[in-house]
Formats: C-alpha cells, structure tokens, sequence
C-alpha cells in the first residue's frame, strides 16, 4: 500500500491492521513518534492527519489511503517553527519521551485556533500526557509560540 508521509509518498509492505505506529517506526525508520501506551490514551505517538492530530498506535494502514500523515520529523512551517523554538526557549522538555507528540499537538492547535485561550490550550493538550509533569511550561510555551505568531494570548 502507499502511504502520503512528510510529503512523500511511500510503499509500505504491511497488512492493513497493522498500526501506523509500527509501519513509521519498524518500517520506515521514522523514531521520532513513540510508543508510550498503545491505546491512544497518552499522546506519545501523536501525529498529523490532514492537519489533525491522531494517535498512531489506534490508526491501522487500511484506514489512511488519501491522507496525508506529517510526524514529527516531517514537521515544517511557521507555526512549527514558531512551537519548536517557543519550547527550546522555555527549556520545556525534561526527559523529552513525550515532547513528539506535545509538540504535534501544539502546532496543530494553533494551526487552527491561532489566539487560544487556557481551555482552549487544556482542551486541545488534555490527553498528552507528561511523566514529568511539564505542563505547565508546555502551556507557557503555546503562548509564547502564538504571541511569536503575532495572536496575543485568548485574544
């Protein structure tokens, strides 16, 4: 099957339940998601469905013809950058098992609500979870990335 990764197309010899998890990490070498729970409950593995963050290890191949998945090492654009350098700022990784997946889920937030307010950032986050318990750096970081965007926090 092929499968739309980080802007390339790739065949992917698997069966259509395998999880998208494994293809992009036993198969085409992208580490950069992580295994963290296996049943969608910790974010570690978040990537970039058409825009939209899903948890790879509960998304099978068979469900992902025509979309565009982007993971962390596929990550670009202003907004992107704007998250990357917002938590490389604010020293927002301790360990950084998890950070992947944060940060997927940030930049996917402020991609589409570029001015969120404090339920709007616990809402979109809820679900990435922090061993370290990091979350509240990772919420100055959002701000800090959507004032960088030129959109006052909860404005």
């Amino acid at each position: 099957m092929a499968l739309s990764i980080n802007g390339q197309l790739h065949a992917v010899d698997a069966p259509a339940d395998m999880p998208l998890l494994w293809a992009l990490r036993d198969i085409l070498g992208l580490t950069g998601t992580k295994y963290g729970c296996g049943v969608a409950q910790c974010g570690a593995c978040t990537v970039s469905a058409d825009g939209s963050p899903i948890r790879s290890c509960s998304v099978t191949l068979g469900d992902l013809a025509d979309v565009k998945i982007t993971t962390i090492e596929g990550l670009t654009g202003s907004t992107a950058k704007a998250v990357q350098d917002a938590w490389t700022a604010l020293d927002v990784a301790q360990c950084g098992y998890c950070q992947s997946g944060q940060v997927m889920a940030a930049t996917a937030l402020l991609e589409a609500t570029p001015k969120p307010t404090d339920d709007e950032i616990e809402a979109a986050m809820n679900g990435n979870l922090c061993r370290c318990a990091t979350y509240v750096r990772i919420r100055a970081a959002i701000r800090a990335a959507a004032a960088s965007l030129g959109a006052p926090h909860g404005a």
